[in-house]
């Protein structure tokens, strides 16, 4: 063979390196990729998606407890018949109230203990670990030990007002006035430290630096918070309340072990409604709308709510 045909036959087929070489490497990197993924989102797909997926056709059927029932295609019957429950709309109703009233108190609450928790204080260690307590506590050990606090004959709270002299204490939990603000009282108390950490997170990282050049322009503390402070913080505090809004809207096991959603349907959120629907009364297809209704307008209003808080943050 010629110097020239080798040359030749040499270019027809490309170098190692050449683009069929980088595609073929480039193949195999993605293969490798996704086999490394798979683990991961094998347990999303089955435990997360398929669920959901199935939830939302169950939506569509007469499904009912019963094995020997057989299920029929309704298609909107179900929505259509939720449009009319008044009884679903007051608990969307109570839910919305619940998450706002727990929300915005949890993060006004935070954002105070991660700049106390930020400053050089003696035995910061300790506080610090004092505050995650309760995120530590599963949910329903959380709402046993509030209903001893709540207790109307031995609990910690009515007995603190008889020893003030402030009257002889009221049952919290089954007061129809103070229900729902007893409960939210625990949702704050219970959510607290996440957001805590998370906002105490954000006031790490900001750049130590940029408080000293404030300070030496003059700048006071409400000065520095509100030029130096919030604009690097702004991102985690947006994300935290969203997650924050949505935990709580969805919350379950804490009120139901607090009221189960009494007195007279006060404390009864959506997800209690849902619950007892399906599992109370065996209505699986109904419940499953609701199911639907529910993150359709939750979705709606969180978007609502972060592409307004992004274009308030692009105009400042």
């Amino acid at each position: 063979m010629t110097l020239a045909s080798a040359t030749v036959q040499s270019g027809r087929h490309g170098p190692p390196g050449g683009p069929h070489g980088k595609r073929s490497t480039r193949v195999n990197r993605n293969a490798g990729t996704w086999f490394l993924v798979l683990p991961a989102l094998i347990p999303i797909l089955v435990l997360s998606v398929g669920p959901l997926l199935y939830g939302i056709a169950l939506a569509f059927t007469d499904a009912q407890s019963g094995r020997t029932r057989s299920t029929q295609w309704t298609g909107v019957l179900n929505f259509q018949d939720l449009l009319h429950d008044g009884l679903f709309w007051e608990s969307f109703r109570i839910g919305l109230v619940w998450a706002v009233g727990v929300t915005v108190p949890q993060f006004a609450l935070a954002l105070g203990l991660a700049l106390l928790l930020n400053q050089n204080l003696r035995m910061r260690w300790l506080a610090r670990a004092l505050a995650i307590i309760p995120w530590a506590m599963p949910e329903v050990v959380v709402g046993i030990m509030w209903r001893l606090v709540y207790n109307p004959d031995a609990g910690i709270l009515n007995e603190t007002i008889r020893d003030l002299g402030l009257g002889d204490g009221r049952d919290w939990l089954t007061g129809l006035a103070t229900a729902l603000p007893a409960v939210i009282l625990v949702g704050v108390w219970a959510g607290m430290p996440q957001t805590t950490v998370a906002l105490l997170a954000g006031l790490q990282n900001t750049p130590h630096e940029l408080h000293e050049a404030a300070a030496l322009d003059g700048a006071g503390a409400w000065r520095r918070f509100r030029t130096v402070t919030w604009p690097a913080l702004r991102p985690v505090a947006l994300s935290i309340t969203a997650l924050n809004f949505i935990w709580n809207f969805n919350s379950f096991a804490l009120v139901y072990v607090l009221t189960n959603g009494g007195p007279g349907g006060r404390t009864r959120l959506p997800m209690l409604f849902a619950y007892e629907e399906a599992f109370r009364y065996g209505q699986f297809g109904y419940a499953a709308a609701m199911g639907c209704v529910m993150v359709a307008v939750i979705s709606v209003i969180l978007a609502v709510y972060l592409v307004g808080r992004l274009t308030g943050g692009e105009d400042r």
